[in-house]
């Protein structure tokens, strides 16, 4: 029983491998980018710019593996992915495993919806267009602006990352 308790006990402020989100370190290249200082405060303007940075996107994911709760960025990003597909067929594959994975009440990564929204999803997705998810993506991105945001910006994860400024390297195409 001590054994199952204690990957609960992995929570974000005990977290310590940030290794993970980061930018690989230098190995013999030419072409560097920074992840700044300033680049991680900005994280902290509002969720949208965090989403929309690619370090702050893959930290703020790291934060949410810690917690247990990573269906609903792994949801928001599936969603990104789907209003870019411009074939009928392939909205219709995709939209059927985002239902599956996501939102159906059986689904192994469900996401916390109310039984509205998670209805009127299911009847637009009957017939899927590229703006078919985008009410219930905006609940999931509203419940994380709301609970985790916050969180996040409290954890061990931002706050050690404050305090550093990482390198990215990579290797000029030949």
């Amino acid at each position: 029983m001590k054994t199952r308790l204690a990957c609960l006990s992995n929570k974000s402020d005990s977290y310590t491998d940030f290794t993970e989100f980061l930018p690989p370190a230098q190995d013999r290249t030419t072409r560097c980018l920074k992840l700044t200082k300033e680049e991680v405060i900005r994280w902290a303007d509002s969720f949208d710019v965090l989403l929309s940075h690619k370090y702050g996107l893959a930290a703020f994911r790291a934060f949410l593996k810690t917690e247990f709760s990573d269906e609903n960025i792994e949801f928001w990003m599936a969603c990104e992915e789907y209003k870019k597909i411009k074939t009928p067929a392939k909205l219709v594959t995709k939209a059927n495993k985002i239902y599956n994975e996501f939102i159906d009440v059986k689904a192994p990564r469900e996401v916390n919806i109310d039984f509205r929204t998670r209805e009127v999803t299911r009847q637009s997705l009957e017939e899927p267009t590229p703006s078919s998810l985008n009410e219930v993506q905006a609940r999931v991105h509203s419940l994380m602006e709301k609970d985790s945001y916050p969180r996040f910006l409290r954890s061990k994860i931002y706050q050690d990352l404050l305090k550093t400024q990482y390198t990215h390297c990579q290797r000029n195409s030949v």
